[in-house]
């Protein structure tokens, strides 16, 4: 018989690839989207309607303990996405982050204790570390609040310790360098960069060039989850899902560039650049852990996966305003 499982988020960037990875690998998935009176399932109404009608969608409020609730029961399993991400945004409204992102994760921890879940799988970030103090960042690296979506994030990894250690829950921390693909927002640098580019721009506004990220394309991303979450060793455990290879921001957008038309120029705008002890400078994460505890690989190189993205955003660029700057 086939597990059950709830996707909080589903209906997110990251969260629609889950889904559709679940649901390749037989599970039985439902989605939890955020309400709207439009009833819009958010990346979700773009799967093809065979692949969405096995999906039950659950609309509600992660930040609505009854609605959290509601939704798990009869569950075995729950991934929980659902949260604020974007860094720029959490400068201007951080109380809705502490809402969404702290007080929404322990609506699921709660919820699963009350209910006996097998799994809790929580996302985390890698922008809990903050600027890389070594490299490649592994686990025991220290955490720093860089951001107050980052101290919201390190806020509701740390309730999902100790709901481990002082309940027994059977929680796994996933935590994701920088997550790239079809469907992510424009608010994230690499669709900033491709929609630029494809609107016809020959000046790419970009923020700070020098900043180092490690990229995982979605795909092997919503694979490392699956596999944290099939494997019995991961419990208790804080798990990175990182390509180990670190690029600058301005390598990336010449690589983009290259692909879509050498022509084109960056320029660096100021609205765009973040506080300067806010800006994380350098990420390089460390995937010795997932591979230890898991038979987790990632299948993309950066190259395949910018190309893929390319492809799938010109065939999408109604859904993007790339003449404006996304928080």
């Amino acid at each position: 018989m086939s597990k059950k499982v709830l996707v909080t988020g589903a209906d997110g960037f990251i969260g629609s690839h889950l889904t559709e990875s679940l649901l390749e690998k037989g599970y039985d998935v439902r989605a939890f989207t955020y309400y709207n009176s439009f009833n819009t399932w958010g990346w979700l109404d773009t799967l093809p309607k065979e692949k969405l009608s096995q999906i039950e969608i659950f609309s509600g409020d992660i930040r609505d303990p009854n609605g959290v609730r509601t939704s798990m029961k009869g569950m075995d399993m729950v991934f929980h996405l659902a949260a604020l991400i974007a860094i720029p945004f959490s400068y201007h409204s951080p109380d809705s982050y502490v809402d969404t992102n702290v007080k929404g994760t322990l609506n699921v921890l709660q919820a699963a204790r009350d209910l006996s879940l097998e799994k809790v799988l929580i996302t985390s970030t890698s922008e809990v570390y903050g600027t890389a103090q070594y490299v490649p960042i592994d686990e025991k690296h220290p955490f720093q609040g860089q951001s107050p979506y980052s101290a919201t994030k390190i806020g509701a990894d740390r309730l999902a310790e100790s709901f481990y250690r002082s309940f027994q829950l059977p929680v796994s921390i996933v935590r994701p360098f920088n997550t790239y693909g079809p469907r992510q927002s424009a608010r994230a640098v690499i669709p900033t960069i491709i929609t630029q580019l494809l609107s016809g721009k020959e000046e790419i506004k970009l923020g700070s060039l020098t900043p180092t990220r490690d990229f995982n394309y979605v795909k092997d991303t919503a694979a490392g989850f699956i596999a944290i979450a099939e494997s019995d060793k991961t419990v208790g455990e804080e798990i990175n899902i990182a390509s180990q290879n670190e690029i600058s921001i301005g390598e990336l957008a010449e690589e983009i560039i290259r692909q879509i038309n050498p022509k084109a120029k960056i320029v660096c705008d100021e609205q765009r650049l973040r506080p300067e002890k806010s800006e994380v400078n350098r990420l390089l994460g460390s995937n010795e852990k997932i591979k230890r505890l898991t038979d987790w690989n990632p299948e993309y190189s950066l190259e395949q996966g910018i190309e893929e993205t390319i492809f799938w955003v010109r065939e999408n660029l109604s859904y993007y305003k790339a003449d404006v700057y996304n928080i």
